[in-house]
């Protein structure tokens, strides 16, 4: 009979093979990746809006979508300060209306809280309406 051991830590790869899996990846991003709106100037904020829109929405239809919002709503204090029917308005045709009452939210709550940035803090980000573990 034959006993299996199990180790309490899983075997990493050598840093040999994980050097060159890095560099994989890195060419092959480089090489390869799609030019998107929010990897032109990956603010805090661009990247928050991004990964909201994006949630159960492809990107191309993302894309011109963004564009519109970050040209109305350039700032967290700019989204903030707008009426919820002018968020949603930008927002007609992308569905799931939720996401955007919830940005509006958050970014109210970025203003009062955290002076209009987005919250390094992972639980203070995690408060925020509409940002979830998986967001």
């Amino acid at each position: 009979m034959t006993q299996h051991v199990q180790s309490a830590k899983p075997a990493l790869p050598s840093i040999d093979l994980r050097r060159d899996l890095q560099t994989t990846m890195v060419a092959w991003f480089s090489s390869g990746h799609r030019k998107l709106p929010w990897r032109d100037n990956p603010s805090p904020y661009r990247v928050w809006i991004s990964e909201i829109m994006l949630q159960q929405t492809r990107v191309d239809t993302v894309v011109p979508y963004f564009e519109r919002f970050v040209a109305a709503f350039p700032t967290i204090s700019a989204l903030a300060a707008a009426p919820v029917d002018d968020v949603l308005a930008l927002w007609s045709g992308l569905g799931y209306y939720s996401r955007a009452r919830n940005l509006h939210a958050a970014a109210k709550e970025m203003v009062e809280r955290h002076q209009g940035n987005v919250p390094a803090d992972p639980s203070a980000l995690l408060a925020l309406p509409g940002i979830g573990r998986y967001t």
